[in-house]
């Protein structure tokens, strides 16, 4: 599953890159090509989600540990314990808060301007990328597999 979530991900993010790359020539050569910013949006979307997935289930988001390397014992497991469930906590917000939009505006059939990128499958793709990333964090904490 990480493969395929590596190559949808990379391959997302070489689209956008080569999108802009042919939008910034275009620019200088005379040819514009028109939508370019909509198109490397829903690219960029694909691979930030797909990173976020593939970070929450390696356990590579970033933390500050200032005051947990100086802790030991209990205080130390009861601040991780904090942080994990703080994680799902987010994570769960930001999938219900995003659902919950795009619920609501599910009929109004929103598209870009330009080239029209349906806004919803955007919003689709987002949605299960934070409810992935809650699930995977709330399966840590339940197996107990401590972060690296």
């Amino acid at each position: 599953m990480r493969n395929i979530l590596v190559w949808v991900g990379g391959t997302a993010l070489l689209a956008a890159t080569a999108i802009d790359t042919l939008a910034v020539a275009g620019r200088n050569l005379g040819m514009p090509i028109l939508g370019s910013i909509e198109l490397v949006q829903g690219a960029v979307l694909v691979s930030g989600t797909v990173a976020l997935v593939l970070a929450t289930l390696s356990g590579g988001h970033a933390r500050v540990r200032l005051v947990t390397d100086h802790l030991q014992g209990l205080p130390r497991r009861l601040l991780a314990s904090a942080a994990r469930i703080a994680s799902v906590s987010l994570f769960a917000a930001l999938a219900l808060g995003s659902i919950w939009l795009a619920a609501d505006l599910w009929n109004g059939h929103e598209r870009s301007e330009v080239v029209g990128v349906p806004w919803r499958v955007l919003r689709l793709v987002a949605n299960a990328g934070f409810l992935a990333c809650a699930l995977i964090a709330l399966k840590q904490i339940m197996i107990g597999r401590p972060r690296p």
